[in-house]
């Protein structure tokens, strides 16, 4: 069987967002395993407006090719990782807009978490595991939270995320959940579709 497919979602497009950062050095560190295959998949590239479709993709089609686009490479994932900042409290607001733009394509699929920031996202990362739920995602306990001075020293260049040895634990244990989950969960997927063939 193939390697399940992690897309690792960079939930913030500002122009001075750190999140590209601990994107670029988690995908390296799943680079060297051989359970999972990960890539960048970045809001950037995806600029879709304010909600704005008569309904959900689940119930109408939506008109919108950018949500078209999203939409088609979130379904062709196995699971996610999101980047994630704390805007007062929550998510930002294109990751929540992100978010409401798929509907199925998210269903029964893992989501781990990595946070940064004073309080390394801590409530906006919870906040977003409730989203997932609802989203019929299967949010994992370990995350990756980048707090207080390692996220200074990241973001002001006094450190490289390999001498921060904590932050790649934290990570290992975190793929580590992800890969069995998102394999056991493309194999619960699956099962249906081979019950359809085989009838």
């Amino acid at each position: 069987m193939d390697r399940p497919r992690i897309g690792i979602i960079v939930g913030t497009t500002r122009e001075t967002r750190f999140g590209m950062a601990p994107a670029q050095w988690l995908e390296r560190v799943a680079s060297e395993r051989t359970d999972l295959s990960a890539e960048i998949v970045d809001l950037r590239d995806f600029p879709m407006p304010f909600f704005d479709e008569p309904a959900s993709n689940l119930h109408t089609p939506s008109r919108d090719p950018a949500a078209r686009r999203w939409q088609a490479t979130i379904d062709a994932l196995d699971g996610y990782v999101f980047v994630v900042a704390e805007y007062n409290h929550s998510i930002s607001g294109v990751l929540k807009n992100a978010l409401d733009y798929a509907s199925h394509e998210w269903h029964r699929k893992p989501a781990a978490c990595l946070g940064y920031g004073s309080l390394g996202a801590a409530r906006a990362v919870e906040h977003l595991r409730g989203i997932a739920v609802e989203l019929q995602m299967a949010p994992l306990r370990h995350a990756v939270h980048i707090i207080g001075s390692d996220y200074r020293q990241l973001k002001r260049g006094e450190a490289t995320f390999d001498q921060l040895d904590h932050l790649r634990s934290s990570a290992d244990a975190m793929l580590d959940q992800l890969a069995w989950w998102a394999t056991a969960l493309r194999t619960a997927r699956e099962q249906p579709r081979e019950a359809e063939t085989a009838a």
